[in-house]
């Protein structure tokens, strides 16, 4: 999957459970007017629902996505050695310096 397709996946996976933390607000407060059975027993569940909702969509939209189990790949890469530069450059070590007052 690309980093775009990827990004994407999250974003949306992000707004749905953003959606669903919405939609449990407007649930709680349709329950708090009709004053129903067990309303203490809803309220508790709702608020915890609505402080987990974000904590946990905000580390899923974060985080990568799963590999295919059992690819593994490892990356070598090897540093390029630079062209020398096309003017002179002072060179620390040889370099001198004096203070003067």
């Amino acid at each position: 999957m690309s980093l775009d397709e990827e990004r994407r996946y999250r974003t949306i996976r992000y707004v749905v459970m953003m959606s669903i933390r919405g939609l449990l607000v407007i649930v709680l407060g349709i329950l708090v007017m009709a004053e129903a059975p067990l309303l203490w027993l809803w309220l508790a569940l709702g608020i915890v629902g609505m402080a987990v909702l974000p904590w946990l969509a905000v580390l899923l939209a974060n985080d990568r996505l799963a590999r295919k189990p059992g690819v593994f790949t490892r990356h070598q890469r090897r540093a390029k050695t630079l062209d020398p530069p096309e003017h002179r450059m002072i060179d620390s070590e040889l370099a001198t310096f004096t203070w003067q007052d």
